[in-house]
């Protein structure tokens, strides 16, 4: 059969935070890089589709290749490795520390980051031919996104920033989701099948993904958005990155971690084993 118990995915998931730790540097940015420069492409892809039809369903529904191409293609997004890593330390896998888990998280935002900001500069170009004319409609519409999803969530305050955690925390609930999701099939097409399911309903909730940000503010920014890199950082990007890595940490690998890979003996174990009379 493809698909693959909990019991054993549970044990993938480890050992995928150990080869996350123990990555060489080059290797961790490279894939990292290419991660954030696919993703972001699938979002001016959605972004796109939403723009030209008009119907956002449908950009939600297909935004999912970009996340399922890199995947496929062995890349690490910043979501992944929050949910990943830490278990191999927790797991006390030999050589595995959180120092270790802290490098590969910040050479992976920094891959991701520049991979994001290389699709956003090209983009960017796109939209405006070169920079020579005004953003065609789906730079405009880029722009907008950044305006109200930085400047919005300020105007509210408090309850503004929590909102935009929240959105984080269950991005990632779900994006790390299909992570995992990859890891319960050895068929691509089950890996696919798995990954999309919740790529769609993060995306069609408007949930909030650090590396799908960095394109979205950067190239905002680019074709006009009225916001700044403040803005992009205080009011986005860093509650966002806060809440990504409490949303994969807790309600996926934690909750997996504590239940397959730790599970509880039964309540009739002991029955099991006492001779019959």
């Amino acid at each position: 059969m493809s698909y693959i118990q909990p019991k054993e995915f549970a044990t993938k998931m480890v050992d995928a935070g150990e080869s996350k730790i123990f990555m060489a540097t080059k290797d961790t940015l490279i894939r990292s890089y290419m991660a954030g420069a696919i993703l972001a492409l699938a979002a001016a892809f959605a972004v796109t589709i939403a723009v030209n039809t008009g119907n956002f369903l449908v950009a939600s529904l297909l935004f999912p290749v970009g996340f399922c191409m890199l995947y496929l293609l062995g890349f690490d997004l910043l979501t992944g490795v929050f949910t990943l890593a830490p278990l191999a330390v927790i797991n006390k896998r030999p050589g595995c520390t959180w120092k270790g888990v802290f490098r590969n998280w910040g050479l992976v935002f920094c891959g991701n980051f520049a991979g994001a900001m290389t699709t956003a500069i090209f983009m960017a170009v796109i939209f405006t031919t070169g920079f020579s004319h005004e953003p065609n409609a789906v730079g405009v519409r880029i722009g907008q996104i950044g305006e109200a999803r930085t400047l919005g969530y300020a105007a509210a305050g408090g309850a503004g920033f929590l909102t935009v955690f929240i959105r984080a925390v269950m991005c990632n609930w779900m994006v790390s989701t299909g992570v995992v999701g990859a890891m319960m099939s050895d068929t691509v097409s089950g890996k696919i099948m798995a990954m999309w399911m919740p790529i769609l309903v993060f995306f069609y909730l408007g949930f909030e993904h650090s590396i799908v940000n960095m394109f979205l503010f950067p190239s905002g920014i680019m074709l006009g958005g009225e916001f700044t890199w403040g803005d992009y950082l205080i009011y986005n990007e860093i509650p966002v990155i806060l809440g990504n890595l409490v949303g994969g940490l807790t309600f996926v690998g934690g909750m997996l971690y504590m239940t397959h890979f730790k599970e509880s003996p039964k309540l009739n174990a002991g029955a099991k084993s006492m001779p019959a009379e």
